[in-house]
């Protein structure tokens, strides 16, 4: 699943995709130009790249994403696990947990999740 993996510049123009698509080519390269500052060949060299790599669709002048937020966020969050905490899932939280604290609401949310995934109902 290499080919997921995105660069800072790649995520923020994907993060672009997410939520305009379905785009139109030229309202694209408008809304990166307003919030990257990126020229219009930047703009059409990454659209070009992430196309071949299977992430985007671009047909018609008509950009639409091919792999949801979460899927490229699964990815990057078990590298990290695998990379930092030896895949180690408490071994993350405990460190995290360190420096941030949770909300009591945020614990009862993590609570719910653990739960679902326990008896098998988590998604």
């Amino acid at each position: 699943m290499d080919g997921y993996k995105l660069f800072e510049a790649e995520y923020k123009f994907m993060e672009v995709v997410w939520n305009h698509a379905p785009v139109n080519s030229t309202r694209l390269v408008q809304l990166c130009s307003e919030l990257l500052g990126w020229k219009k060949s930047t703009t059409y060299t990454v659209l070009r790249k992430l196309v071949e790599r299977g992430l985007l669709k671009n047909e018609n002048a008509t950009v639409t994403y091919l792999v949801e937020r979460e899927e490229i966020g699964m990815q990057e969050g078990r590298e990290l696990l695998e990379k930092s905490f030896e895949g180690s899932l408490p071994m993350f939280l405990s460190a995290f947990l360190k420096k941030e604290p949770l909300s009591e609401q945020e614990a009862a949310e993590l609570k719910r999740i653990i739960d679902e995934h326990r008896k098998g109902t988590g998604e």
